[in-house]
């Protein structure tokens, strides 16, 4: 047994629309608003009727750095300040008004900031009317002859309209008539606000009417206030005696309590068509009916006083204008009581809120959150173009956000192809409003580029044209027949047969006032034979017209048979020719959509290649700006190097002259010492010798004596830098001198044991004067910079802080820079120096040879205490492993196989020179 599957409300089918790929872009206008001061600086210029150029006044140049564009924008139709509200009116809505009367819809909304003109040109003011009444005037002056009576078209509160007899249409007249008897009141006098809105050379009238309908105009005016929407004509009156009753369906707790409209709601009808459930929609008769309908919502509108207006809307208002007509019936009389057979169209007119910055109206309060509405609600307005423009374009199928909010959820239909879209851009040109206007000006652009399909034409009833025409000459001839026999002008088929009877002779007298007169009847039978007779004869003469009439008859219906033949004929060719068009507006179609396209392509080019063109002088202004700063920077560099040149030269002989002194310093200190030297070296061979001739009393104890200033050598005569001995110079000399006073030591028999390090291969040094070595220079960067005048220079060298293979084997002497501190505390600097060597393996090997140490003392009073190191070269107790800059040398070796990783740092093998006895 299966299981009944759960049954869902079907979803109700879209409406059945004909197809029509016939498009039209939104029609955009640009009204620029007049300065109100003369020499208020203008940021907008009219360069032709349809192109507006912006320039960024002085304050905004500033604010960006002298960076700015003087943009160009292109609208359907540009209205400078000079254009009257006449102008405006024939070139925007006269198009949608004679749409409107042959039943298509239209939308028509005005846009820009606060303050920019949007409900003067709407409204307008005394003497200059703007679109709205003229609107009004041109429906009423083109359907005012053919409106039907009040109440004879009904709405029925779901977007339609029913059509009643005029019985029905009188009935509902008084029964509304008796309803307001309460409410009504004398006729006022037009309000003086509204009065004089338009001249009455100013009238036009649409072409084309369909004289064989009748028509009837329906005003509804609401807003969407805080995006919820009002009724602005709904009714509400107070009672004093009676609770009032609020939406919810409970009493308000005092009687005078005014209680606010309710928001009403959009809905859907049969036709997928928006609308407001619960709006008024008043029946007006004339153009000044309908003002005074929409000026009493207007005042009721809510606006409000800020920095910028003084009377700023704070809700988007809609006026709609609702036309239905319906055919006459055959006969030309009546209204066809048939309600598929009626058209209902309307036309929107919008009053849009101008977006606006709180920071620059200074609103507080409830006037934020009003501003906050507005501007949410245009930008997703602006949300939905933009979608419908990428999907119209991109071929996409995104979903177009209308209900985030009323005022696009209101108008979808005409989005989505039920009529004509115009919208009116008013922009203010004074400086203060340019960053707006840049924002207005590129919504504007982008819906330019919105296309709406275009509405189809309502079907033909079928009845035949000119009924009304030819009913009204009808009854102008039965008038005017009936006048010339001399019977009562009427229209009633009774007073034809009285005109009749009237046409036969008179009766005699038929009262009888003697029972034996004889006169009397046979008059009164005379009488009715001639009126037999005459009543015989217009028979015979009916009869004769009847047989001419119907010869006449069969004569017109073979004519007309010859000419329905001759009519199907021309009814054929007609419909070749049909074909004929019908292909040849086919072909246009296409042509028309293929050079579309390619203007579309030509546009996306063109857009494309000012993009490229503004990148390319954006790019060489700042190539320009960049080489500039090349220049300075190069500049700058020259000035540096001059003034490093001139601090080194500086720095370089004060420390030349610091040098010579330190040199200077030191000579007199090692001359102090050999000094003592010898006077020790006197004072032993005196106990020498003495030792050698017993019974010689000692001498007395010579003091030392150290040379006095006279003795000592002035500066001219020291050596100069050139003649002052080398390093190895001084060690040799100092060498020999410890060699003289070392004392002679007993050699034992037996020979001294060998050294157990390896010993190292001799090398053959290379000569320095060929000036091809290359150094590697091994700086750990743990070093320090002690600041020192003397600092090795190693020319020619490569300077690394870790050794590498690619390193090594470009060079062939190698020096590593370490440092260690002294027994005295000061850090002391030692250049361990060695040769690289190539090895059989594809490596590099390091041999040390010798090492250079670099120390630096303070300037003290030298000791008269002995040295250890002269105790123990005294005694003869000399280490193999003492480090000094003269006596010691050493050779240490690094192998390195090609490819490791591993540096002269991971592995020493120290091999100490065999002192020399």
């Amino acid at each position: 047994m299966n299981r009944q599957a759960k049954c869902k409300t079907p979803r109700r089918p879209p409406p059945k629309k004909p197809p029509n790929s016939q498009r039209d872009p939104v029609g955009v206008y640009l009204r620029v608003r007049p300065l109100i001061a003369e020499d208020e600086e203008c940021c907008i210029e009219v360069i032709s009727s349809t192109t507006v150029q912006l320039h960024a006044p002085e304050g905004f140049k500033v604010n960006r750095n002298g960076e700015y564009k003087e943009t160009q924008y292109s609208f359907k139709k540009v209205f400078g300040v000079s254009v009257s509200q006449m102008e405006l009116f024939e070139h925007v809505a006269r198009p949608l008004v004679v749409d409107l009367i042959h039943g298509k819809n239209g939308l028509l909304f005005t846009y820009g900031v606060t303050g920019s003109g949007k409900t003067f040109t709407m409204t307008g003011s005394p003497g200059q009317g703007g679109l709205l009444p003229r609107s009004l005037d041109m429906i009423f002056n083109s359907i005012g002859p053919f409106q039907a009576k009040r109440y004879v078209f009904k709405t029925d509160e779901k977007n339609g309209v029913e059509v009643q007899c005029e019985v029905d249409a009188l009935l509902e007249r008084q029964r509304r008539e008796n309803n307001l008897t309460v409410l009504k009141t004398p006729r006022q006098k037009i309000d003086p606000e509204i009065g004089d809105m338009l001249k009455p050379e100013e009238g036009c009238k649409a072409d084309g009417v369909d004289e064989d309908s009748s028509y009837s105009v329906f005003v509804s005016y609401i807003e969407i206030y805080n995006n919820y929407i009002y009724d602005l004509l709904e009714e509400t009156q107070e009672d004093a005696i009676k609770p009032k009753w609020n939406g919810g369906g409970t009493p308000v707790r005092q009687n005078t309590e005014f209680i606010p409209p309710q928001s009403k709601i959009l809905r859907e009808d049969q036709n997928h068509n928006m609308y407001v459930a619960g709006c008024m929609e008043v029946e007006v008769k004339s153009a000044e009916e309908a003002f005074q309908v929409f000026w009493r919502g207007q005042k009721r509108r809510k606006v409000a006083n800020t920095r910028l207006n003084r009377e700023s809307s704070r809700s988007h208002s809609v006026f709609i204008i609702k036309l239905a007509q319906a055919p006459l019936d055959a006969d030309g009389d009546n209204i066809l009581q048939d309600k598929n057979q009626v058209s209902v169209s309307q036309l929107c007119l919008v009053d849009l809120a101008g977006s606006e910055r709180t920071g620059r109206t200074g609103a507080e309060g409830t006037r934020i959150r009003e501003a906050g509405n507005i501007n949410q609600s245009l930008l997703n307005l602006r949300t939905c173009l933009e979608i419908l423009r990428e999907n119209q374009i991109c071929g996409t199928n995104k979903m177009v956000p209308y209900r985030d909010s009323k005022v696009s959820h209101l108008f979808k239909n005409y989005f989505d192809g039920e009529g004509k879209v115009r919208m009116v851009v008013c922009v203010n040109p004074k400086a203060d409003d340019y960053e707006e206007t840049l924002l207005v000006m590129r919504f504007a652009e982008m819906t330019q580029e919105v296309e709406v399909a275009r509405p189809v034409d309502r079907p033909i009833c079928g009845f035949t044209p000119g009924r009304r025409h030819r009913n009204q000459a009808f009854k102008e001839e039965m008038s005017h027949r009936l006048e010339d026999r001399g019977g009562p002008i009427d229209k009633d088929g009774i007073s034809v047969l009285n005109g009749v009877v009237l046409s036969l002779p008179p009766l005699p007298s038929s009262e009888l006032t003697d029972p034996n007169d004889e006169l009397t009847l046979p008059r009164l039978i005379e009488a009715l034979q001639n009126r037999q007779r005459i009543r015989q004869m217009m028979i015979e003469e009916y009869n004769r017209a009847a047989s001419r009439m119907k010869c006449m008859l069969q004569e017109l219906d073979s004519n007309l048979l010859s000419k329905e033949n001759l009519i199907h004929e021309q009814n054929g060719r007609l419909a070749e020719k049909d074909k004929v068009i019908q292909s040849n507006k086919n072909e246009i179609e296409r042509l028309e959509k293929k050079s579309k396209m390619q203007e579309h392509k030509i546009d996306i080019l063109q857009k494309t290649a000012k993009i490229y063109e503004d990148d390319k002088r954006s790019l060489q202004q700042e190539l320009e700006t960049r080489g500039q700063r090349l220049q300075r920077e190069l500049s700058e560099k020259r000035r540096m190097e001059q003034r490093m040149h001139g601090m080194v030269s500086d720095t370089q002989h004060k420390w030349e002259k610091e040098c010579d002194r330190r040199v200077h310093a030191m000579q007199l200190e090692m001359q102090n010492k050999l000094w003592v030297k010898d006077e020790k070296l006197k004072q032993l061979k005196a106990i020498v010798t003495e030792s050698k001739t017993p019974g010689r009393p000692d001498p007395p104890p010579r003091q030392p004596q150290r040379p006095s200033r006279e003795e000592r050598p002035s500066r001219e005569e020291r050596p100069s830098r050139e003649e002052r001995p080398s390093r190895e110079e001084r060690a040799s000399r100092e060498e020999r001198a410890s060699r003289e006073e070392r004392p002679p030591t007993k050699r034992s028999a037996s020979p001294s044991p060998l050294p157990t390090t390896t010993p190292v291969r001799p090398l053959h040094r290379r000569s320095r004067s060929a000036g091809g070595e290359k150094w590697v220079d091994h700086k750990p960067s743990s070093c320090l910079d002690l600041g020192t005048v003397l600092q090795p220079v190693i020319p020619n060298a490569i300077q690394v802080s870790t050794p590498s293979e690619k390193a090594l084997s470009k060079c062939d002497r190698y020096v590593l820079t370490h440092q260690e501190v002294a027994s005295d505390g000061e850090i002391q600097t030692k250049l361990i120096k060695g040769e690289v060597i190539k090895t059989r393996g594809g490596g590099q090997a390091v041999q040390f040879t010798d090492i250079e140490t670099l120390k630096q003392e303070l300037t003290t009073v030298p000791c008269r205490k002995r040295k250890s190191s002269e105790g123990a070269a005294a005694s003869g107790d000399q280490t193999d492993g003492a480090w000094t800059d003269v006596e010691t040398r050493c050779s240490v070796a690094l192998e390195m196989k090609a490819g490791s990783n591993m540096g002269p740092g991971f592995e020493h093998h120290v091999i100490t020179k065999r002192r020399k006895p």
